[in-house]
C-alpha cells in the first residue's frame, strides 16, 4: 500500500512538472506549488522550508545585472563579443563557444546569449561556414557555463548546500571550470566536422538560388547603424566584472571576508552565500550611483524578467522536489541507495533526465544534490557529477535553442525527422559527457 501512494506522489511530481512545462516561463514554479499544494493537503506531507537562501541570491544577482543592463553594460558586452567572434572568422566554431562560455561565465546568466546570436550567424554564413557549427555548440556553451560561474543561480544552489559540509565555491570551481571548459573547447572540435560547407550543401545552394536565402555579404550594415551606447555602459559593465572577481576572491580566500562569532563561539568569515548576497546589492548601489540609469528601467529589463522567472521556478519546482523527497526520503534512499553505490552513473543520469524535465540547472541541483548527499556520494564526486544538469537541450524545446534555430537564416541549424536527432544533440551530449568524465578525473587526482 504505501508503495502505491508513494507511486502516486511520484506521479503528481511528474504530472506538475509536465504541465508546467507546457506553460514555460512561471509556469514551471507555479504548477511546481501546486505539487506542494497537493502533497501537503491531499497526502498529507509536511512542506519543506522554500529555498530563501537560493532565492535571494539570484535576486541580489539578477539586480546587480538588470542595473548593468539598463545602463548599457549588458549592450557594451556584446560588442566586445562581436569584435572578438569578427577578427576570428576561419575559427568561429571555437571562437564563439568560448566567447559564449566566458559571457556567461561572467554574467552568471545564459540570457545573454541571445544578442551574441545573430553576430554569429552573420559571421559565419558571410565566410561560407555552415552557421549550424559555431550556432549549436555556443548555444550549448553558453549553458555549460551556468554550472561554472560563481554567480549563477545554479552555483547559489551548490553553494548553499556543499557550504555546510566543507566543500565550498574554490572546491566547486576548482573541478567545473575546467571540466566544462574542456567540455565545450571537445564539442567545438567535433562540430566543426559537422555537416556540408556551404559551397557543398545542395539544399542551401537550392534555397539560394531561389532567392530565399540572402546572399553572404562582406560588410555588416547592422553593424554600421547600430545606435551609440550609452557613456556609462563600459563603467557599468566594468563595475559588474569587478564584483564578480571579488566574489570568486573572497570564495578562495576566506579572511577577506568579515569575520563573526560562530556557533561554537570562535570567529568564523561570514558565509559565501551572505557575502554574494552584499557584493552584488552593494555593486547594485554603486552602478546607480554611478550610471544614472533611468530608475524605472530597471525592473522593466529582460533580465529583471528573466530573474523573477527563475525565483518563482525555484520557489515552486525545488520546493516541491524537496517536500517529496524529505517525505519519501527511506523509499527513495531504500530503492537507490544500493544501485548508486554499485553504478555511481545512476546519479549522473538522474541530474541529467530531471533537468530535462525541469529545463533549469538551479532548480535541477536544488531538488536533486540533496538526494546524492544523503545517499553518502562524496562531495567530489556530486560536484564532478554537476555538469549533468545541463541536460535542458535533449528537447528542442528550450528558450535559446528555439532562439538559435530561427535566427539561423540558413536553415541549417533545426530539428530533425525524429525530434531528437536536432542540431544541439550532438554537441549537447559531448559536451556534457566529457565535463562529466573531466570532472570525475579531478576530483580523484586532487581530492
Amino acid at each position: 500500500m504505501d508503495t502505491l501512494v508513494n507511486g502516486l506522489e511520484f506521479a503528481v511530481v511528474l504530472a506538475c512538472i509536465f504541465i508546467g512545462s507546457r506553460y514555460g516561463g512561471v509556469g514551471l514554479g507555479l504548477w511546481g506549488s501546486f505539487g506542494v499544494f497537493v502533497l501537503t493537503y491531499v497526502f498529507g506531507h509536511t512542506p519543506t522550508s522554500p529555498p530563501i537562501d537560493v532565492m535571494l541570491i539570484i535576486l541580489a544577482v539578477i539586480m546587480a545585472a538588470s542595473v548593468m543592463e539598463a545602463a548599457g553594460g549588458i549592450d557594451y558586452l556584446v560588442s566586445v563579443a562581436a569584435s572578438i567572434i569578427q577578427r576570428n572568422p576561419k575559427q568561429i566554431t571555437v571562437v564563439a563557444p568560448l566567447v559564449a562560455y566566458a559571457f556567461t561565465f561572467g554574467a552568471g546568466t545564459g540570457h545573454i546569449f541571445y544578442p551574441l546570436l545573430p553576430i554569429i550567424y552573420e559571421t559565419a554564413h558571410d565566410n561560407g561556414i555552415r552557421p549550424e557549427r559555431p550556432i549549436a555548440v555556443s548555444t550549448i556553451a553558453s549553458q555549460q557555463a551556468i554550472t561554472a560561474s560563481p554567480v549563477a543561480a545554479a552555483m547559489a544552489a551548490m553553494i548553499a548546500l556543499f557550504e555546510p559540509l566543507g566543500f565550498g565555491l574554490p572546491q566547486i570551481m576548482l573541478i567545473s571550470v575546467p571540466a566544462t571548459l574542456i567540455g565545450v573547447i571537445v564539442a567545438a572540435l567535433v562540430q566543426t566536422r559537422v555537416g556540408k560547407d556551404l559551397k557543398d550543401d545542395p539544399d542551401y545552394q537550392r534555397r539560394l538560388q531561389a532567392g530565399e536565402i540572402d546572399p553572404p555579404r562582406t560588410q555588416h550594415a547592422e553593424a554600421a547603424t547600430a545606435a551609440p551606447l550609452p557613456s556609462c555602459a563600459r563603467l557599468s559593465a566594468l563595475i559588474f566584472l569587478a564584483g564578480v572577481a571579488f566574489i570568486v576572491v573572497s570564495g578562495f580566500f576566506s579572511g577577506l571576508r568579515p569575520h563573526v562569532p560562530g556557533s561554537n563561539g570562535r570567529m568564523e568569515p561570514i558565509s559565501m552565500t551572505i557575502t554574494i548576497q552584499i557584493v552584488m546589492l552593494a555593486l547594485s548601489a554603486i552602478m546607480l550611483w554611478l550610471t544614472k540609469p533611468a530608475i524605472e528601467s530597471i525592473p522593466r529589463t529582460k533580465t529583471a524578467q528573466a530573474g523573477l522567472t527563475a525565483v518563482i521556478g525555484i520557489f515552486g519546482l525545488a520546493w516541491l522536489g524537496d517536500t517529496f523527497i524529505k517525505d519519501n526520503e527511506a523509499w527513495i534512499i531504500g530503492s537507490l541507495s544500493a544501485m548508486v553505490k554499485a553504478y555511481p552513473i545512476t546519479f549522473v543520469l538522474g541530474l541529467f533526465f530531471t533537468s530535462v524535465l525541469l529545463f533549469s540547472q538551479a532548480a535541477t541541483t536544488r531538488t536533486m544534490m540533496p538526494l546524492g548527499i544523503s545517499l553518502g556520494i562524496p562531495t567530489q564526486y556530486l560536484a564532478a557529477a554537476w555538469p549533468a544538469v545541463n541536460g535542458y537541450f535533449f528537447l528542442p524545446t528550450y528558450g535559446t535553442l528555439i532562439a538559435a534555430i530561427n535566427f539561423d537564416r540558413s536553415g541549417t541549424t533545426g530539428i530533425g525527422k525524429y525530434i531528437l536527432n536536432h542540431s544541439f544533440m550532438l554537441p549537447g551530449l559531448i559536451a556534457t559527457i566529457t565535463s562529466v568524465v573531466v570532472g570525475l578525473v579531478i576530483a580523484k587526482v586532487v581530492f
